[in-house]
């Protein structure tokens, strides 16, 4: 079989291949998106609930009276990825690292007090994809990346197809890198790239999920990670704006990683230690972020602590930090409705039992059913090993 690198460099004589070895990124600390890690300042100056709190708000007698009740998120999402060096290429005299990777995205529901795979009228609502990311230098004279990309994988899976029938690249994905980067830092800039396609994905299964009208305000989404998605390319269509904040209204982020270093308080001050000493059961106010880094908007941002700190190691162990986007303009205008919040978060606070204590050094930090769907995900992948000799 015709290797992917070769197929590659093939079609293109200012392309040198050094068939460097391969390994996975696994282990070494990859960059974190843009959107999670932002450097600007978050103010907690504007309440982002229909009742300001000055102070902590404990929960823990509404989640013990709500225990009994029918849960109030069905759907649970995640989407992984893996990526791997696979190749340096040299492009006119300059030495480029190739990077590969596995996305997998996934949703699972719970039936019956049990969690599993997602379908919808026997669809498994499950995307496991094989992408390459290249420095755009790569392109020659192809002015269009999707042209180029839809080139390059056609020519990948037919050669692929003689092996499995199972294996298929979806897209050649492309990465800007500039004069003065060194190969650490193109490395990042290539899996940056495979994290935003990850992302992309996420966004179309929750938008599936929502066209399908699988969601609502008694089956609601947990969805792994922030909600912090720029929507700068859709800002000045208001229509499409719309659809996508109607998309997430019975969605609710959750991080089980956060920063809140930059999070300014009222009189100017850092307000981590706020967060940090937060009782168990309890939640901080909820406060009102918004940022043109992200476009035209609002979201409502708060934190819970849902394990004994006595029990944990790190300062921000068993705390997690819950996004919602407010959607209505009586949402817009003065924030979540208090009840509410303080519904969903003693409904999180039910979800943190049982615990996957041994099984990931994350533990504190993971709600149970999100801990099984990213098990399942992840389970799709193929061996490293496997993926890698396909290069």
């Amino acid at each position: 079989m015709l290797s992917i690198l070769n197929i590659i460099v093939q079609d293109n004589p200012n392309i040198t291949s050094f068939k460097t070895n391969k390994f996975t990124y696994e282990g070494i600390e990859a960059p974190r998106l843009n959107y999670e890690e932002h450097s600007e300042k978050f103010s907690w100056k504007k309440s982002g609930e229909s009742i300001k709190l000055n102070g902590y708000k404990s929960l823990s007698s509404l989640a013990q009276k709500i225990s009994t009740q029918p849960p109030l998120f069905s759907y649970f999402l995640d989407g992984s990825r893996k990526a791997y060096k696979v190749d340096d290429f040299s492009i006119k005299n300059q030495v480029f690292p190739i990077i590969a990777g596995q996305i997998g995205v996934g949703c699972c529901e719970r039936i019956n007090k049990k969690i599993v795979p997602a379908k919808y009228k026997e669809q498994v609502l499950c995307r496991r994809k094989f992408v390459i990311s290249l420095p755009n230098k790569v392109k020659g004279d192809w002015d269009k990346d999707e042209l180029y990309s839809n080139k390059i994988c056609e020519k990948i899976n037919l050669e692929l197809a003689k092996f499995s029938d199972q294996l298929s690249f979806d897209k050649i994905l492309f990465y800007s890198p500039s004069m003065n980067s060194d190969e650490a830092n193109f490395e990042n800039k290539g899996i940056a790239t495979i994290q935003d396609y990850m992302i992309e994905n996420e966004k179309e299964l929750v938008q599936e999920l929502a066209t399908k009208q699988l969601l609502s305000p008694s089956s609601m989404l947990i969805k792994d990670g922030s909600l912090e998605y720029p929507v700068l390319a859709i800002d000045k269509n208001k229509k499409e704006l719309v659809k996508f904040k109607n998309n997430y209204n019975f969605v609710v982020g959750v991080s089980k990683s956060f920063n809140p270093l930059n999070c300014i308080g009222k009189d100017n001050s850092n307000i981590s230690k706020f967060v940090a000493e937060l009782p168990l059961y309890s939640r901080t106010p909820v406060q009102r972020y918004s940022s043109p880094r992200i476009g035209n908007m609002d979201f409502a941002i708060w934190y819970v602590r849902i394990r004994d700190s006595q029990y944990t190691k790190n300062v921000f162990d068993g705390i997690l930090k819950i996004e919602k986007i407010l959607v209505t303009d009586e949402q817009i205008e003065i924030g979540l409705d208090t009840e509410e919040v303080d519904y969903i978060t003693a409904q999180l606070i039910n979800e943190r039992n049982p615990v996957c204590y041994g099984d990931d050094k994350r533990w504190a930090n993971h709600l149970y059913p999100v801990y099984l769907t990213e098990r399942y995900i992840k389970s799709k992948y193929l061996s490293d090993n496997l993926f890698m000799n396909i290069f």
